[in-house]
């Protein structure tokens, strides 16, 4: 076989090979999925899950628990994350330094604590103006009194 044919072939079948197989490895993105309840061990709905990393163009990802306490963050690149649970009422859960491999579902569930409940309430008001420099009165005559 010369180098010819090598070439053909090469250019034929093995670089269309090539071609076809980089979108597969492009696809290998992975998950973070879990649930999330109180100290009672009751499923939270409604809590915000983000996690953030270095390797994420838009550096943060969230998602929110459904009806049943779970989530799911979908189409994660592999590296080291932070993700941060967060409710209001509830104290925030932050686990760092999280490696998530590539093309892997990983778990990771959270028990959220009562926290305190915080509210502040700002009351203005204005004092009325009473003019103390000039006495006037008025009166007002009915037809009676004429």
């Amino acid at each position: 076989m010369g180098v010819r044919s090598v070439l053909r072939l090469a250019r034929t079948w093995i670089l269309p090979a090539i071609v076809l197989l980089l979108p597969a490895t492009a696809h290998a993105q992975s998950s973070i999925a879990g649930n999330v309840k109180d100290a009672s061990g009751a499923v939270l709905p409604g809590v915000t899950i983000e996690a953030s990393s270095p390797a994420l163009i838009e550096k943060t990802r969230s998602s929110v628990t459904d009806g049943t306490g779970q989530y799911r963050i979908v189409d994660l690149r592999p590296g080291t994350y932070t993700v941060t649970f967060t409710l209001p009422g509830f104290g925030t859960v932050k686990r760092e330094g999280f490696v998530l491999p590539a093309d892997f579902v990983a778990t990771l569930n959270a028990d959220l604590k009562v926290g305190g409940l915080e509210e502040t309430i700002t009351v203005t008001g204005e004092s009325p103006v009473v003019d103390v420099q000039t006495a006037k009165q008025q009166r007002t005559l009915d037809l009676d009194l004429l």
